[in-house]
């Protein structure tokens, strides 16, 4: 698949992405995690700088996108939410136009999706969504990689989500489970079933693919 399908796009969730480009993805962080533990380097982001913009404190994915970014050559420059005040002294869609700027990509980590999606529209940036309430993709792209290299290929698997269906991580696994052919089960109390907007969003996906959705309390 040609990358210029990817250049400058924004990763606020897997479903705006084809099956193709989340599977370009895979490989590429396959290929990335391979290089690096052969202390191969690529270097790919010198003289680029990363805004990381988290609401939301976190050791792991702070560190993994620092040293991910500074490894390849970049500059990532970190604010908490004290420092970046989304909707305080300036509004968002001015703080945005601010980003867009100085740096050359944004990772965000908040609350609330409509800040990440407003922050990708008005920065003219390639946005990374690090976190929020609705979704969290590139953990679930973590996930999903791990898998694979724990099973090999989820012919005749199927992946089983135990806990609250409402969450980030739940509603994350839906979109690229469904969008890949990967049968998935959500158990929850059906008070923390995913939204029914989400799950028929899912459903469509899943019978692209072949995936078999199921919301379940039993």
């Amino acid at each position: 698949m040609n990358l210029k399908s990817l250049k400058g796009r924004s990763l606020l969730t897997w479903i705006n992405f084809t099956p193709e480009e989340i599977r370009r993805f895979l490989d590429m962080a396959k290929k990335t995690k391979a290089d690096s533990g052969k202390s191969v380097i690529r270097r790919r982001f010198i003289g680029k700088s990363l805004a990381l913009i988290f609401e939301k404190p976190s050791l792991r994915t702070r560190a993994a996108f620092e040293t991910a970014f500074g490894e390849e050559g970049g500059h990532p420059v970190f604010f908490s939410g004290q420092d970046a005040r989304l909707g305080g002294k300036e509004s968002i869609e001015d703080l945005a136009r601010s980003l867009g700027r100085i740096f050359s990509a944004v990772a965000f980590r908040g609350s609330r999706q409509d800040d990440v999606e407003t922050i990708a529209k008005f920065s003219g940036l390639p946005v990374y969504n690090a976190l929020t309430d609705s979704f969290h993709p590139t953990q679930a792209l973590a996930d999903y990689l791990t898998l694979e290299e724990e099973f090999g290929s989820f012919k005749s698997r199927k992946l089983a989500y135990v806990g609250d269906g409402r969450n980030n991580i739940a509603r994350s696994l839906m979109v690229i489970c469904s969008k890949m052919g990967t049968d998935l089960s959500i158990v929850a109390p059906r008070a923390l079933w995913p939204d029914p907007e989400l799950k028929d969003v899912c459903r469509t996906f899943a019978s692209e693919s072949g995936a078999v959705l199921e919301v379940t309390d039993d």
